[in-house]
């Protein structure tokens, strides 16, 4: 039998146009198909498809994730020079205004990171009276301002208990920004906050300085001495070579802790309204 592949391209047109005429309509090959083996074949393919698409992710999950980019963290600046900023820092402000805005730009200490307020003293009110209370709380962080909630709400209790009011005294915290959790400062960041607070009463100038609390007291007074150790008298306090008549009592968050204490910070309320005159 003569092939296909044996014909010159004359001899199959020829060809071609013979089976046109004979009317022929469907090419063949030589050899017959064996479908029943085709058919098989498909079928051991679609077996298999299921357990080559399974390999092939599981090669894929064995295969290295591609590198990724490390990424930036952000500077630690150490303690100490933090410290030596900060005193630089509150060193130059002239004002409170000065001082407000410095504080704010400071980016030594690292409980700045998770405040959302920075609690400052903005004026000193005719009175001359400034009063430190410890940290910051959540609440006073929420509104941005010192002694917020039931603290602010004692406190405002004591006040009036002498004729005085929020508005007549001026208040601020031992630290700018509140703590994670209201969990107790460090001494590290009681150390970088302590130039702030310092020139804040240097800035204000007081008449009269009041301490509510313990770590008030132990910012402005002496770290190593307690409400206890130092209520009931009057204290000099140096401070940017100025002398600040001060007084330490206790603070509304332990007055609410501690009720029973409340006989004492009385007593403590009436000597500050006795040197009002």
């Amino acid at each position: 039998m003569t092939t296909a592949s044996a014909l010159t391209a004359r001899e199959a047109a020829a060809l071609l146009s013979f089976y046109a005429d004979a009317g022929v309509d469907a090419m063949l090959e030589d050899e017959a198909t064996d479908l029943t083996r085709l058919a098989a074949e498909k079928a051991e393919a679609a077996r298999a498809e299921p357990e080559q698409r399974a390999a092939a992710a599981k090669t894929k999950a064995r295969a290295p994730d591609p590198p990724r980019s490390t990424p930036a963290v952000p500077t630690t600046i150490p303690d100490d020079k933090a410290v030596s900023d900060a005193a630089f820092a509150a060193e130059s402000a002239r004002s409170l205004a000065e001082l407000a805005e410095i504080v704010q730009g400071f980016t030594g200490c690292n409980l700045k990171q998770n405040a959302r307020s920075t609690i400052l003293l903005e004026e000193m009110p005719e009175s001359g009276i400034l009063m430190v209370c410890g940290f910051p709380t959540g609440e006073d962080d929420k509104a941005g301002a010192a002694l917020s909630g039931p603290a602010g709400g004692l406190f405002e209790r004591m006040l009036a208990a002498i004729g005085l009011s929020r508005a007549d005294v001026g208040v601020t915290t031992a630290l700018p920004w509140r703590t994670p959790g209201d969990r107790a400062p460090t001494a590290s960041e009681a150390q970088i906050c302590q130039p702030f607070l310092e020139r804040q009463i240097a800035l204000a100038e007081p008449k009269l300085l009041v301490t509510l609390g313990n770590f008030a007291c132990r910012m402005t007074i002496d770290p190593n001495k307690t409400v206890f150790d130092l209520r009931g008298s009057w204290h000099k306090k140096e401070i940017g070579g100025q002398s600040f008549e001060t007084l330490v009592t206790f603070s509304p968050s332990e007055l609410l802790a501690a009720p029973k204490n409340k006989k004492e910070a009385w007593l403590d309320l009436q000597a500050l309204r006795a040197r009002l005159g």
